[in-house]
């Protein structure tokens, strides 16, 4: 096609949308028809924008946009202008932290899963935005990670326990339409005890149609905490969810301790909630079995409160501990204390808390093993005083592990172990099913027995001597904070790994001012906002190297890496600043394979700045991608008060960044463009980008503006 457009068309179309709401005269003789609705109209009957690229001559260069979530798999307007004028969609925040990473840790990727599908029914490529950024974190959940530690608490209080060991107990009951009894003695969780078993014979039409309830000593209120732990099996696998009644049979919320998973084997299953509003006042827990003919078994079912002020009541309130004696000084080794659990895959990462003190200061050592050929890892030493201290390790393992162990031959003394919580990365359960010890030791399976090894005195547990708190050291905080940042970025990659080719992995690393070299930090920061956390506080100047290797060992190895800022077209140093720290980042020996460059911009920006900034990013070799392209008309100018002048500045703006980029950054270095607002942003409470500002290609009612004219004159002219 044959553009023909200069500044004049762009006036005249523009005049066209500042007088769109002028009403309509009819006249009674013949008229010509207004130059500006000409312009309109040949605006509108240009192909759209993917047809001026020329893919043979420039396969590697991508044409991208970025959309919400909500609007692209809604398949409604925005979708369709997405997939007839773009090749690449990144998402405004379905892939941040905080959209991920729940309140106890757990990552929810099913909207992304969700996304990939249909993108790929698209034949649509996705840009992942973003890995690790300062803003649009689940803060609340990092700074719970490494919050100081209540020297009295805080705890698990029991509020209901069932052992199913005698049939007299009325906190259990169940339908009438199925058999239900115990097993014989031995035949409980790992082989002890007994447990109650429930069989549904056929495959009824709701999951509600057969339940099997517990009822809580206490009805639970809004805000609290509690935890659900239960060994379950079944003997054909099953799947079943839980309610919340006010009494059996009295129904007000559906979802309460989430959905358990059964096979033939006996787990724990463990789930932490916080009370809303729909689930107070329920004082019963409904297991709603209907779905599956098959059996089930139940044992050691315990529900538990958190109490956030722990034991600094009486020293009763404190439970029972684990006490480890040993006489003499021998090797680590000799004087060992080992738990087993289901067997966990090499590549996890682990995260253990313990509390512990000793009858005098000393070390002894926490390990993880192969029961079968004793290979292991090593948690480290836990250093001992006569005060509880809670402490928190994480490790990768190298092999598969199943038994979890003290080592205290080293110590002369008696050792005080209690909470005792072994987790694996993105997941809540706990491995240790006894590590509150409130239920016994569990003999010879659980903790086992032996003169060395006994259960303490009511009250000697983990719980409160008094107030105050334990801050954990840098140290501690750099380990924990790093171990949430590999989990979040291993459970992204699991799920993106093969359809997601590129990442922000880093975005906004660079401080604005005074020294625009160096990195941002909340250090000092007041006010910070619910979703600002910076990594580069607790992780270091090296936490894009963190980063980016955990990027390169969970994803793809070819998967192209960028680290992305704003504002450096801004005649500063940033640009030289972030250029400067990407230098830092690979002489520690990783590879950034491009630098994004976002571009949040106005008419009245120094086309000559621009300029210096694509010059000095063309001289890295790095792949150069423009982010998040967007220009508005300065001054905050809202779109009713927009003139003609401005919408064909603005149309000319967008064409010469493009058209510099083509001819500034050569060839092999030209990842891509992404348009970041394709239509005017609105001027509403949802709006949460340039708000009121007609920066798009598009006006909020899909009206092509100048702009759209000038984007594709430019990309025709790409080489």
């Amino acid at each position: 096609m044959n553009l023909r457009y200069r500044t004049s068309t762009y006036l005249l179309v523009a005049a066209l949308l500042g007088n769109s709401c002028a009403k309509q005269i009819t006249a009674d003789f013949p008229v010509g028809k207004p130059e500006s609705i000409i312009a309109q109209e040949d605006i509108d009957s240009y192909a759209p924008l993917l047809s001026y690229l020329d893919k043979e001559a420039n396969a590697d260069f991508r044409w991208g946009v970025a959309v919400n979530i909500s609007d692209y798999l809604g398949k409604g307007v925005m979708h369709r202008l997405v997939n007839r004028n773009f090749e690449e969609i990144v998402t405004a925040n379905a892939m941040k932290h905080f959209s991920i990473v729940q309140n106890d840790g757990s990552l929810n990727l099913a909207n992304v899963r969700s996304l990939i599908e249909l993108a790929a029914e698209n034949n649509m490529r996705l840009y992942g935005h973003t890995l690790v950024w300062h803003a649009g974190q689940n803060a609340a959940y990092l700074n719970g990670l490494i919050a100081p530690v209540n020297v009295g608490g805080p705890s698990w209080d029991v509020v209901t326990a069932i052992d199913f060991e005698t049939d007299d107990n009325a906190n259990y009951l169940y339908t009438d339409n199925v058999e239900a009894s115990f097993t014989a003695d031995g035949q409980g969780a790992n082989g002890q005890g007994r447990a109650l078993k429930v069989t549904n014979s056929s495959v009824r039409t709701n999951d509600w149609d057969v339940q099997f309830f517990i009822r809580l000593d206490q009805p639970v209120a809004v805000g609290e905490r509690y935890e659900l732990s239960m060994d379950v099996r079944s003997n054909a696998a099953a799947s079943y969810s839980s309610q919340a009644h006010r009494v059996p049979y009295e129904y007000i919320h559906y979802d309460f301790f989430g959905n358990i998973s059964t096979t033939p084997t006996w787990t724990t299953y463990t789930r932490e909630i916080t009370v809303s509003e729909d689930m107070a006042g329920a004082a019963a827990i409904a297991f709603n079995l209907g779905l599956n003919a098959t059996t089930y078994y139940f044992d050691n079912i315990k529900v538990s409160k958190f109490n956030e002020q722990g034991g600094g009541g009486p020293v009763g309130d404190r439970g029972y501990a684990l006490t480890l004696t040993n006489p003499s000084v021998v090797n680590p080794w000799e004087a060992q204390t080992a738990y087993d659990f289901d067997a966990v895959d090499a590549g996890t990462a682990f995260t253990l808390s313990i509390a512990a003190k000793g009858s005098k200061a000393g070390s002894i050592g926490v390990d993880l093993q192969n029961s079968a050929d004793y290979s292991g890892n090593s948690f480290g030493n836990i250093s001992l005083s006569t005060d509880y201290q809670e402490y928190t390790f994480t490790l990768t393992s190298t092999g598969l592990r199943n038994r979890f162990i003290v080592n205290h031959g080293a110590y002369d003394g008696t050792v005080y172990i209690d909470d005792v919580r072994l987790t694996v990365a993105g997941g809540t359960k706990n491995l240790i099913a006894n590590g509150n010890f409130e239920n016994g030791m569990g003999g010879w399976i659980g903790w086992g027995n032996g003169s060395n090894r006994q259960l303490s005195a009511d009250g000697e547990g983990y719980g409160g001597s008094g107030g105050g708190v334990i801050e954990k050291t840098p140290e501690e905080k750099e380990q924990i904070i790093s171990q949430a940042l590999e989990t979040f970025i291993a459970g992204m990659m699991e799920v993106t790994k093969g359809h997601i080719k590129a990442w922000d992995v880093v975005n906004e690393p660079m401080s604005d001012w005074p020294d625009q070299y160096a990195l941002k930090t909340g250090v000092g920061k007041e006010n910070m906002a619910a979703d600002e956390f910076y990594w580069q506080d607790y992780l270091g100047k090296d936490y894009a190297v963190k980063a980016i290797q955990y990027a390169r060992q969970y994803g793809d190895p070819d998967d192209k890496l960028f680290i992305n800022d704003y504002g450096l077209e801004g005649g500063g140093d940033k640009c030289k600043g972030l250029i400067a720290y990407v230098e830092y980042v690979e002489s520690k020996g990783v590879t950034v394979d491009g630098i994004g460059t976002q571009m949040h911009i106005d008419i009245n920006t120094d086309k000559d700045n621009i300029v210096r900034m694509y010059e000095l990013l063309a001289a890295t070799g790095k792949l150069i991608k423009v982010s998040e392209l967007d220009i508005g008309l300065g001054n905050n100018t809202q779109t009713p008060n927009a003139t003609a002048e401005q919408y064909a500045a603005q149309a000319e703006m967008y064409q010469f960044v493009i058209e510099k980029y083509f001819e500034i950054i050569p060839k092999a270095q030209q990842y891509g463009i992404t348009i970041w607002s394709p239509l005017d942003s609105p001027n509403a409470e949802y709006s949460f980008w340039r708000r009121g500002e007609p920066v798009g290609l598009w006006t909020e009612n899909l009206v092509r503006k100048p702009a759209y004219q000038a984007v594709a004159e430019a990309l025709q002219k790409q080489k």
